[in-house]
């Protein structure tokens, strides 16, 4: 699997987006960013960290939100950096919005999502000297001036594989996605693979609805904002029998959480994970059916991407999150801390121990 391809590429209009942002704080868990933040000042600050998101927006609860969250850690870790961001409304907004951040001079323009890959590509050729960092896509060759931020998902989600196995008590479990990108696939790679290490490991045979690894077929949403889509599919996998779900799918895991509130109001006991951050934290009202998120270190790698831009310590490049490195992690198990059994709990510890060192292969290859 190859972070290189360049498709879907962003398309150029001439409209500049306006509400440009600069927060004052990190948004709440189910709270809007635009809360908690205010019109930039007017007086020049001495660096400018610049955020476009993708179309998902600033509260998706995913990726956007996690980067935007890295914005405002960096700015909190030091105190001469201001952030603002652009939000993207569509893929044909992404080429103005980059435009319009470097007419502005910005300090370090960070890109969020896969789909921006060939748009922040063409503006760092462009303006070689604008520094540049972007979530989610990487280059080969790597490019000087842009600090690409990838993340090694298939393992973290091979975790969230094998424990969703050891789990389900129908032997049955669900996956889905937003968009058939490498960056949502690799998840359900990852989930797939921990189920069959599972299987094989047990003797069970726990099935994966919504995704099959070896054929690359599965169901996707086609958006990653249409709850009602992430909904209607849940039900589906539930009416079939899976009573753990994971959607890769940014927003559209709100419906999920819906659709497995529902059934458990109903009285059947389905669960779900969430996907790139903390669900307890970003989307904390269904904390009670999340057994564990399967995350990215989002916050921690654009922190680290704006901070070095402003000190000038700044390198482009690849950078790939691993289990090893803390940029691909489980999350903690919050109201399911007593629910996992503690033997399946010691099981995941040799299993991430494995995949570290290298014992236990991950079949799907990494990021780059």
């Amino acid at each position: 699997m190859r972070y290189t391809s360049r498709w879907l590429a962003a398309v150029g209009s001439l409209a500049l987006v306006t509400g440009i942002l600069a927060s004052t704080g990190i948004a709440g868990a189910s709270g809007s960013a635009a809360r908690h933040a205010t019109r930039a000042s007017s007086a020049d600050p001495k660096f400018v960290g610049c955020m476009v998101t993708d179309t998902g927006g600033i509260d998706d609860r995913s990726f956007n939100a996690s980067s935007w969250q890295g914005m405002l850690a960096a700015k909190k870790a030091d105190p001469k950096i201001t952030v603002k961001y652009l939000q993207s409304k569509s893929t044909s907004t992404y080429v103005p919005n980059i435009n319009a951040f470097i007419a502005q001079k910005c300090g370090i323009i960070v890109t969020v999502g896969f789909l921006m890959g060939t748009a922040t590509e063409t503006a760092a050729k462009a303006h070689p000297t604008q520094k540049f960092a972007i979530v989610d896509y990487t280059y080969t060759p790597p490019l000087a001036n842009i600090d690409a931020l990838v993340f090694n998902t298939v393992q973290d989600g091979f975790l969230g594989g094998y424990l969703a196995a050891g789990m389900s008590k129908t032997k049955k479990v669900a996956t889905y996605g937003g968009q058939k990108l490498p960056t949502v696939t690799i998840y359900m790679d990852g989930f797939w693979d921990g189920v069959q290490y599972y299987n094989h490991k047990h003797h069970t045979h726990v099935q994966v609805l919504g995704w099959t690894e070896k054929t690359q077929n599965g169901e996707f949403t086609g958006t990653f904002t249409n709850q009602t889509k992430g909904e209607t599919l849940t039900k589906t996998f539930i009416a079939e029998g899976a009573d753990i779900i994971f959607p890769v799918a940014g927003n559209v895991g709100l419906g999920s959480a819906t659709a497995v509130k529902n059934a458990d109001n109903a009285g059947q006991h389905v669960n779900m994970f969430w996907v790139d951050t903390d669900g307890c934290v970003s989307a904390a009202t269904y904390c009670k059916y999340f057994i564990t998120s399967v995350e990215k270190g989002i916050v921690s790698a654009v922190k680290t991407a704006v901070v070095s831009a402003a000190k000038g310590s700044y390198k482009g490049g690849n950078y790939i999150g691993t289990l090893k490195n803390g940029g691909v992690v489980l999350a903690p198990f919050h109201m399911f801390t007593k629910k996992v059994p503690k033997k399946l709990k010691n099981q995941l510890k040799q299993v991430e121990k494995g995949i570290i060192s290298g014992k236990i292969k991950t079949p799907t290859k990494s990021p780059v």
